[in-house]
């Protein structure tokens, strides 16, 4: 089994700090995910946990121990890097044997397992090139492999599907998420994109610039974020976040375009809506609302995105199928109260 914990761990470079009092819990067979922009501190942790760097204050913890003096071949943990770090004179079946030979397993059992994890990744056909003749996404799978085919206390991957077209890495990462849950290992993922995080995670860690603003399952980050970073970071759209103005008051958003029955501002600085919670219909001179002005309609399929002009708000609104609206129509918006977001002055999140 592999808990890992960090205890108040920050981590310096100089006088930048790279992780801020970062304490957490990954449990045991957890698919556990770090999602944020770049130098948001998700690569520094997994160093940090392999052992690759050491915290300047705080403790880290291999089910209950405290490993900070214990280097990286003691921890038992395996990583993929972003770089790869193939060896570039060996082919990739030996890239991927290589840490097994390194521990002394039979030749038999690593034969079994090399063959085990070349087919699940789809590689069996290149094992007999070096790097140097492989595809960017055939490098990133035979780093991936070589992880795989150990069998350690935890597996760390630092975006590893990241060179692989669209629907190579939908494809790969179900295959991720399937192999641990079958090896029952513990697995702490970094990304930088959000439907992955979203698709691979018992649970993610959301940062900003070293700090973790939450954590939670994917779906209660996404229905309940803790501020307005949190919500703008998850959804594609991205939530509206809109000024609320007190009117005669009650409280009126975007200028009045947007229908919010019972919504009073109270303490409230910011209303968040997410994108496929506003509906859209044609407005009607006369019936009281005041209208929005489409400015763009984007068609997905089997959605479209239809950007409106709302006061002086900008707006933008997920609707099903290919709906029959033009740019520089006037329509109507609405949302469910139940539905709204609601953020203070500080962008933190207040109760719904």
């Amino acid at each position: 089994m592999a808990e890992i914990s960090f205890r108040n761990v920050t981590k310096r470079y100089g006088t930048s700090v790279a992780v801020r009092e970062a304490s957490f819990t990954v449990q045991d067979n957890e698919f556990f995910c770090f999602f944020g922009p770049p130098l948001s501190g998700k690569s520094t942790i997994l160093r940090l946990i392999l052992g690759l760097e050491t915290p300047d204050v705080g403790e880290i913890l291999i089910d209950g121990k405290t490993v900070n003096g214990i280097g990286p071949a003691e921890r038992n943990v395996a990583m993929v890097f972003q770089n790869l770090a193939l060896f570039l004179h060996m082919t990739a079946r030996d890239n991927i044997r290589f840490p097994l030979a390194e521990r002394k397993v039979t030749e038999t059992e690593i034969e079994r397992r090399l063959d085990e994890v070349a087919g699940k990744l789809h590689i069996r056909h290149i094992l007999h090139k070096p790097p140097g003749q492989l595809s960017g996404g055939e490098r990133q799978r035979v780093a991936i492999a070589r992880a795989l085919v150990r069998d350690p206390v935890a597996y760390l991957m630092d975006d590893p599907i990241s060179a692989l077209d669209a629907r190579l890495r939908e494809e790969t990462r179900v295959e991720l998420k399937r192999i641990q849950r079958e090896m029952g290992k513990t697995l702490i993922y970094v990304t930088h994109d959000q439907e992955e995080a979203m698709s691979v995670a018992d649970r993610m860690a959301i940062m900003e610039q070293g700090l973790i603003r939450q954590i939670g399952t994917p779906r209660d980050i996404y229905d309940s974020p803790a501020s307005t970073y949190v919500a703008r970071l998850l959804g594609s759209p991205m939530m509206n976040i809109l000024p609320l103005a007190p009117e005669k008051g009650a409280a009126e958003l975007a200028g009045g375009a947007i229908a919010i029955p019972g919504l009073v501002r109270g303490d409230t600085a910011e209303i968040g809506l997410r994108p496929e919670d506003i509906k859209v219909a044609a407005w009607t001179e006369g019936d009281g609302s005041r209208p929005a002005r489409v400015f763009q309609v984007e068609p997905l399929g089997g959605y479209t995105v239809v950007t409106v002009d709302a006061g002086a708000s900008r707006v933008r609104v997920l609707v099903r199928g290919q709906p029959d609206i033009k740019p520089e129509a006037l329509v109507a918006l609405s949302c469910d109260a139940a539905r709204v977001h609601r953020f203070g002055a500080k962008g933190a999140a207040m109760p719904r």
